[in-house]
């Protein structure tokens, strides 16, 4: 259903992207990526280094790495995806949040929230 491949949006290293081996109907699941849950306090050890912009809030007082391909969803204001976190299972559910054909690049919305147009730490001057 999914696939990591060269994506055109990333400009890191890797150039690394999420995206639809076939059509995906919207609320589908697509993936769901276990966490390494640790607390809010030791995220400053995490800040120095590359994983700091991969980490996701997980709860109040925890941040998160996910496994999987949890982190390497691209993002965009206008995703076509979206997660939830089920802390039950300690994952995080990605659901297609429009109907995704084949080939597409699966997106989600950083802020968390796919309406929130909040200008994110790499888009700010």
């Amino acid at each position: 259903m999914i696939e990591v491949k060269n994506s055109q949006l990333s400009d890191g290293e890797f150039n690394r992207g999420v995206f639809a081996t076939t059509d995906i109907k919207k609320g589908q699941l697509l993936h769901e990526a276990p966490v390494i849950a640790y607390p809010n306090d030791e995220h400053k050890y995490i800040e120095k280094t590359l994983l700091a912009d991969y980490a996701f809030e997980y709860g109040i007082n925890h941040t998160a790495i996910l496994l999987g391909y949890g982190m390497l969803f691209n993002h965009s204001y206008e995703p076509n995806a979206t997660y939830e976190i089920n802390f039950d299972n300690h994952t995080f559910d990605f659901y297609a949040y429009t109907d995704i054909k084949a080939g597409d690049e699966i997106l989600i919305n950083y802020n968390g929230d796919v309406d929130d147009q909040e200008k994110l730490w790499f888009d700010k001057d």
